[in-house]
């Protein structure tokens, strides 16, 4: 059984999956990181100083009563909130991976029109007397035996 798992884990398929899973993950990570640490803080400056992953509503305060400054606070508080600040980091977050995804499915499809669009070397051609379909170096006509020039 263990030899048929490794034989299974082993294909390419898999590896290949397993790394991209990996790159994947590293690549979320980074994206979040660009959205919440480079992108979001001049957006919220440019509004007026605003950070966004504070934007909550309180649906229910906590063991201290609000209002809350900040969404730590809130939570710190035991207050349940919902956190639309968070999910609009997450949704940029996401509209970024989104577009690279795009980009890259973009480029492997215009490689793979690149690839479809050589035409291949004609290999055969007919005889110009029996119309049969012959190899393009021959000189002689198998069929008919008439000289071809």
């Amino acid at each position: 059984m263990f030899k048929e798992f490794k034989e299974f884990a082993m294909r390419g398929n898999v590896v290949d999956m397993a790394v991209g899973i990996i790159i994947g993950g590293a690549f979320g990570t980074i994206v979040k990181s660009l959205v919440s640490d480079v992108m979001m803080p001049p957006i919220g400056l440019l509004l007026g100083g605003v950070d966004f992953a504070n934007f909550f509503a309180v649906l229910k305060d906590g063991a201290a009563a609000g209002p809350y400054a900040a969404l730590a606070e809130a939570q710190a508080a035991g207050a349940v909130t919902i956190n639309y600040g968070v999910f609009l980091n997450a949704l940029i977050s996401f509209l970024i991976v989104a577009f690279a995804v795009f980009l890259l499915i973009k480029g492997i499809n215009s490689m793979k029109r690149e690839e479809q669009a050589a035409p291949a070397e004609p290999t055969d051609k007919d005889c110009q007397f029996c119309c049969t379909s012959i190899p393009i170096k021959a000189t002689r006509c198998p069929h008919c035996t008439a000289e071809l020039g």
